[in-house]
Parts: structure tokens; C-alpha cells; sequence
């Protein structure tokens, strides 16, 4: 009785009494379908046409088989529930994302407590960090935790160079050598200062986020930052940013996030041209944005030192009689004076006698040496 071969490639009719190690030509290998090509992984000849594909002979020899291969199992689905079912049994149930309004109420509190986050700073940073020009006004230099509890003995005021003299606005030890003004010992004592102090500016900075499945990643371009004076901190739903880069400018940004992170699993790595903060997901789910567009953060205060102030303020001196100026009145009358004065002296020019040499002096009501013209004589 003959039977069908069910190898692949073969689907002849033999004998099995006749069936040798070399009666049957298949192939092993499983058909691949790539870029309009078929063939099959154990050979390789490709073709675009399924005909073809068919007719491709095996490429290896053995024996006839008329046992049906085994098919992969398939999941069944059925209509209610949702539920799936495999041949073996086992049944797994998939969980659809959570609505909008489910999320809005599982929302953490915002008020929860800041976790700074750890932080990775690149090798190329901290070379960049070291080459900064930092001022030292002292001598010493910080060798280690037990520096911090020396006394320090320094100059609080200013360097002062006026007329030759050089000195510190602090103490009155005046010399004219610029290396014994370098050599003047401090007139207080007080603890060390190893970090100059600088004016800091608060500026705004450029920032941009992207995410992947499970993480977001928030860049923030601030150059050369520093990791000791900047600080990044997040709970769950909300992410503060204090950084210092370049000596003295000054980032600060408050993100109220879109969702929800898991604040373990983040982390901060720093570079010279900028930091990127990485957040982990809470939930593997798309943010629309990076901020909650449900936050409306309240004004900050203006940084205005001058503010206008309703209460009246009284002059701290006493104004006596004799201190007391002129008036309105009177500077207005002395001024008329000398106007009609002005004008008698012009219309009356010339009925005046001229003056040679020099001018009369008027303070005992006679002229110091008067020579008149000769045309008056």
C-alpha cells in the first residue's frame, strides 16, 4: 500500500518496503517570506514567484516520512470576556490601559517628600570643572574633612590702593610694598571658605524631553555644571531642578509631571553641554506631555528691592530758624533786582564813563586807581 510522504518539499507516494536512507529529497528548514523573496532557510535559492517557491527541490536526502508534522499551537479567542484560551489549557487575561479619569484619581499627591537623585558625572565634566580659574584668597588648602575645623585668620573687608598707600578696609596697617601688603596677617578669625563668593544670577535655560517605553528623559542644557552646588530632586509626580553651571548662573525649575515615575529607578547623568535626568514609568504608558496641563502654578513674587511703601516717613533732623533758606518770594524779588538793574545799565551805556585799566572796587564806595578816557576830560 503506498503512502504520502509528508516531509517538506517531497509529497511523493512510496513503498515502505521499499523506503531507503536516501529515497526521499525535502527540506529540513521552515519557508521564509522576506522582501518579495521565498525560499527556505536550509537552502539558498530565492524566488518572487509562489509557483516556484513550490516547485523547489529539496536539498537534502533521507528517508520518507508519513507522519503529519506537528502545527503550532494557536491561541483560541473567544467573544466573552476578553479571555484566552491555549490547547494546553493555560489562560491569561490582558489588561487594557486605565481610562484618564481612573488615572486622575490614582494621582499621587503632589506634597509627597523630595528624593534627591542619584547622580553620574562623566569623566570629560570633571576635567572641564577643574580648568575653571577659581580666586583664593588664602593660603591654606583643603586637605580633607579635619581642614573644615581650623580657624581661619583672614581680612573680611576690601583691598583699598589710594595715593601710593595699600591696605585692607578691615584694619589700618598701611604700607606702600605690594608684597608686604600680601604678607599682612588676618585681623579676624572665623571658619574656612574654600568655594569663592560670587554673585549668583538666576537664568532660564533650555530644556527638551523625550520618552520610550518605560522612561522618560529630561535634557537640560546648562554648561560645565557643577554637582556640588546643584541638586535634583522628584517624588513621584513632581521634579525640582537647582543647578549651578558656569561659576554663577543659577537654573531653577519646578516640572509638575504629566504622570507618574518611579523614583528608585531614576537617575541624573551629567556632561559638560548639559544633564540628562532620567525618570522611570510607573505605569508603561504614553505621556501626552512632559508637564500636567491640570497644574496652574501660582505667580512667583517679583524680585523688585524697591517697593513702594504707604507709611510716611519723617526726616530725622531738626530745622532750626537760622538754618532755613531763602523763599520762593524772596529769590523771585532779588532776581527782578537784578534785572532792572541790567536793563538801566544797558539804556544808559552811553552816559557811563568808560574804565581803562582796571575795574572799579566798589566795597569802600570809591574807584581804585579811575582813569577816565580822554574823551572825558
Amino acid at each position: 500500500m503506498a503512502l504520502l510522504c509528508y516531509n517538506k518539499g517531497c509529497g511523493q507516494k512510496f513503498d515502505p518496503d521499499k523506503n531507503k536512507d536516501d529515497s526521499c529529497l525535502f527540506h529540513p528548514g521552515v519557508p521564509i517570506f522576506h522582501d518579495a523573496l521565498k525560499g527556505w532557510s536550509c537552502c539558498r535559492k530565492r524566488t518572487t514567484d509562489f509557483s516556484e517557491f513550490l516547485s523547489i527541490k529539496g536539498c537534502t536526502r533521507g528517508r520518507h516520512s508519513d507522519v503529519k508534522p506537528q502545527e503550532p499551537l494557536r491561541p483560541e479567542v473567544s467573544s466573552d470576556k476578553g479571555e484566552i484560551k491555549y490547547a494546553d489549557g493555560r489562560e491569561i487575561i490582558y489588561q487594557g490601559p486605565k481610562s484618564a479619569e481612573m488615572l486622575q484619581k490614582e494621582r499621587p499627591s503632589s506634597d509627597e517628600p523630595m528624593t534627591k537623585l542619584p547622580h553620574k558625572v562623566s569623566a570629560s565634566l570633571a576635567q572641564a570643572l577643574e580648568k575653571l580659574d577659581i580666586s583664593k584668597r588664602g593660603e591654606n588648602e583643603k586637605k580633607g574633612p579635619q581642614t573644615d575645623m581650623e580657624v581661619c585668620t583672614h581680612h573680611p573687608g576690601a583691598p583699598v590702593f589710594h595715593e601710593g598707600y595699600k591696605y585692607w578696609s578691615c584694619c589700618c596697617i598701611k604700607t606702600t610694598d605690594f608684597n608686604a601688603f600680601l604678607d599682612q596677617k588676618g585681623c579676624t578669625m572665623g571658619k574656612h571658605r574654600w568655594v569663592p563668593k560670587q554673585d549668583k544670577k538666576k537664568v532660564a535655560c533650555r530644556y527638551d524631553w523625550h520618552q520610550t517605553g518605560n522612561s522618560v528623559v529630561v535634557t537640560i542644557y546648562a554648561k560645565n555644571a557643577n554637582p556640588e552646588f546643584s541638586s535634583i530632586e522628584a517624588n513621584r509626580t513632581v521634579l525640582s531642578c537647582q543647578i549651578q553651571f558656569e561659576n554663577n548662573k543659577i537654573f531653577k525649575k519646578e516640572f509638575h509631571l504629566w504622570g507618574v515615575i518611579n523614583v528608585k529607578h531614576s537617575s541624573v547623568s551629567m556632561v559638560p553641554s548639559k544633564l540628562e535626568i532620567n525618570l522611570r514609568k510607573a505605569d508603561q504608558v504614553a505621556w501626552g506631555k512632559l508637564e500636567d496641563p491640570n497644574y496652574k502654578p501660582e505667580p512667583e513674587p517679583a524680585d523688585d528691592p524697591f517697593i513702594e511703601s504707604n507709611e510716611s516717613h519723617q526726616p530725622s533732623w531738626d530745622i532750626d530758624d537760622d538754618d532755613i533758606s531763602d523763599s520762593d518770594e524772596d529769590v523771585a524779588s532779588k532776581q527782578d533786582e537784578e534785572n532792572i538793574s541790567g536793563s538801566f545799565l544797558s539804556e544808559n551805556a552811553s552816559l557811563m564813563p568808560e574804565f581803562v585799566g582796571e575795574q572799579p572796587d566798589c566795597s569802600n564806595n570809591h574807584w581804585s586807581k579811575p582813569r577816565y578816557a580822554e574823551e572825558h576830560l
